[in-house]
Order: structure tokens, then C-alpha cells, then sequence
């Protein structure tokens, strides 16, 4: 018998994991959605609000969603437990300010900007383990 993790790890071998990437400032967007292209992954959307982020995981049903903490209008620990009311998807976030984040999400999976190749593919591995 397969257990759950490996399935879900060989789905996703099978095509790209859709991404949601949630980010305020356009250019890191931007460069955010090539590193993850260059890493196997496909930026399904790109949102720079809540609203924006909430709409987009209705509509385009991401397989993981990648969060800034501190967006300019509102939060995106805020649009992330919103689109968790829906459906549980694996998440995580970047943040420059982890303490704010452990704070209020002590068991959040995140990566520090600015971040590395090596410790985004680290973050998101674990934020697919740890998913429901």
C-alpha cells in the first residue's frame, strides 16, 4: 500500500504543481514566478490583496499557495486563512519578519527574505509534508 504523502508526491511528479504566489511588490513577483518556473512549478496566479488572492484560489484551484506576510493593503496571513476556509491547500510564507509571523503562526512553514534557491525548494518540500 502507497501511503498518502508518497501519492501526493507522485501526482505532483506528473505535472506541474500550480502555484499561487501572493506579493505585493511587482519585481520580486516577477522573479518569484521564473525561480519557481525554473524549478518544475507553474504560477497558476499572482495576487496583490486579499481579495485579489482569494478570488484567484477560487478560480484557479492552486496546489500550494506562497505568501508575503505584510502586503500594502491588508495581510496575507489574513488572505491565507481566508482561502483555507474554502480548502485546505499546503501554504507557506516569506516573510522579512518571522518573529511577527511565529507570533501569530507558531508552526507556519516559512522562508526569510531574502531567501535562497536552496531554502525556498526546502520550505516548499516541508509545506507539502506537513499538509492535510
Amino acid at each position: 500500500m502507497i501511503a498518502p504523502l508518497a501519492l501526493k508526491v507522485l501526482f505532483w511528479a506528473m505535472q506541474p504543481l500550480r502555484v499561487l504566489v501572493i506579493e505585493d511588490d511587482a519585481l520580486i513577483a516577477m522573479m518569484l514566478a521564473e525561480l519557481l518556473g525554473d524549478m518544475g512549478y507553474s504560477v497558476c496566479a499572482t495576487a496583490t490583496t486579499r481579495t485579489e488572492a482569494v478570488a484567484a484560489a477560487r478560480q484557479e484551484v492552486p496546489d500550494l499557495v506562497l505568501s508575503d506576510v505584510k502586503l500594502r493593503n491588508g495581510s496575507g496571513i489574513d488572505a491565507v486563512e481566508e482561502i483555507l476556509r474554502s480548502k485546505r491547500v499546503p501554504h507557506m510564507f516569506m516573510t522579512g519578519d518571522m518573529a511577527s509571523l511565529k507570533s501569530r503562526l507558531p508552526d507556519a512553514v516559512a522562508v526569510r527574505k531574502p531567501f535562497s534557491r536552496a531554502a525556498l525548494a526546502s520550505a516548499i518540500e516541508k509545506a507539502l509534508a506537513t499538509a492535510p
